[in-house]
């Protein structure tokens, strides 16, 4: 693994950051999406840069269905050789990357109170 990666921000990331915007937004916790920003820039991403292997190993989790191990195989094979799949937990937030030679990528952030399920909208 290289000493120093160049972090890249994805086009998914940048809209999983707006959706995260609006929740905030939806939710009177407009001003922490500041917070997240500063933690982010200032603390994030520095340190992904230095220690790219910062986060836990995705790749490594047990899926505890036939249909995760499914889902997971199928994931293996579409990263191809040697992938390294990480999560970092920022916060309130879930940051998936993916590490490929001296470049990270930001591939995607939740916070965690999107991760769950909203049972309400989808079934009224």
């Amino acid at each position: 693994m290289p000493a120093r990666v160049t972090v890249r921000m994805t086009a998914n990331f940048q809209r999983n950051l707006d959706d995260i915007r609006t929740f905030l937004e939806e939710h009177d916790a407009g001003p922490s999406f500041g917070q997240l920003l500063q933690d982010l820039f200032d603390r994030a991403i520095p340190n992904l840069e230095s220690f790219p292997d910062l986060g836990i190993d995705f790749l490594a989790r047990v899926p505890g269905s036939r249909q995760g191990k499914l889902k997971l195989s199928e994931l293996r094979k579409r990263l191809g050789r040697e992938p390294n799949l990480r999560e970092l937990i920022v916060g309130d937030y879930l940051v998936l990357y993916a590490v490929r030679g001296e470049e990270l990528y930001l591939l995607a952030i939740k916070h965690h109170l999107q991760l769950s399920f909203d049972l309400q909208r989808h079934w009224g």
